[in-house]
């Protein structure tokens, strides 16, 4: 199977289009990929770091504070940039809120008249602050949200948070809280509920025009997060070699904005790509 290095893979094309509201989280830039014919190759697990490291690197996303962490469902590391940094994740607080939500109230539990799996959907698919304020607010507030997500085995010191929906710039969490999230609900009874709830590359949700016409589309499942200056993105790649991967990318810059998408989307095409070495 050939490989190929990082700059063999052609330019992304994007489509930008302005934001209408920050209180909701979308990220309506589509992702273009050349046809299939470019679409037949991987990168090699060993050449990985340099080339999401070379995608950090590039101008203009390049000044901005990156924490990444990537890695298999056993809990091997296949990626780790400032891993257990804190940055300010926007609307991936969400996967706090409906995690602690799953953990502490029963599926049948009905809010306002809705069940809880359609507020979990609601807030996860669409990323709507006032589902996820009010879900937050259901299960006690931010301190008890803390408490069972400690009881999960998420380190209590790795995140704040001061809001269900991220809007908050007072929040902060770093990867590995995250990706404990991710792992810690893979065997939480209400896994499939939280699973369908996040939006599918190219598909549904805030990811429906993101990695869309790509090897990725389809085959990821994850939260976003959109602030002024904060792009995010945590979930699941299903890896064809490898399984389900795990991921958690923040990116932080006060000057930047559908680049932090662009550059975040094309470690997410790596992700999807990647081969074990010959």
């Amino acid at each position: 199977m050939a490989l190929i290095a990082l700059s063999a893979i052609a330019p992304l094309t994007l489509e930008f289009k302005p934001a209408t509201a920050q209180a909701q989280d979308v990220d309506s830039i589509p992702l273009y990929v050349p046809p299939p014919e470019r679409q037949t190759s991987g990168v090699c697990s060993t050449f990985l770091e340099p080339t999401i490291d070379g995608i950090i690197a590039t101008p203009p996303v390049a000044n901005g504070k990156w924490a990444i962490l990537v890695e298999s469902v056993d809990g091997k590391v296949l990626y780790s940039h400032n891993h257990n940094v804190q940055l300010i994740p926007a609307s991936n607080v969400k996967l706090l809120t409906t995690a602690a939500a799953l953990q502490r109230l029963n599926p049948q539990t009905s809010i306002r008249s809705r069940p809880l799996r359609d507020w979990i959907l609601i807030t996860n698919q669409r990323s709507n602050n006032s589902y996820a304020n009010v879900l937050l607010s259901y299960i006690g507030g931010p301190n008890a949200a803390k408490q069972v997500l400690t009881q999960m085995g998420v380190s209590p010191t790795g995140f704040r948070q001061v809001d269900g929906s991220g809007l908050s710039r007072q929040n902060s969490a770093t990867p590995s809280v995250l990706i404990t999230v991710l792992r810690e609900m893979m065997t939480s009874n209400n896994y499939d509920i939280w699973y369908s709830s996040l939006p599918v590359s190219g598909a549904t949700g805030t990811l429906r025009n993101r990695m869309r016409n790509s090897p990725a589309q389809g085959i990821v499942r994850a939260k976003t997060g959109t602030l002024r200056g904060v792009r995010a993105l945590s979930g699941y790649v299903e890896n064809p070699y490898y399984g389900t991967l795990l991921f958690s990318i923040l990116a932080n810059h006060p000057s930047q904005n559908g680049t932090l998408v662009t550059a975040i989307d094309r470690i997410v095409l790596q992700l999807s790509q990647l081969i074990p070495c010959e």
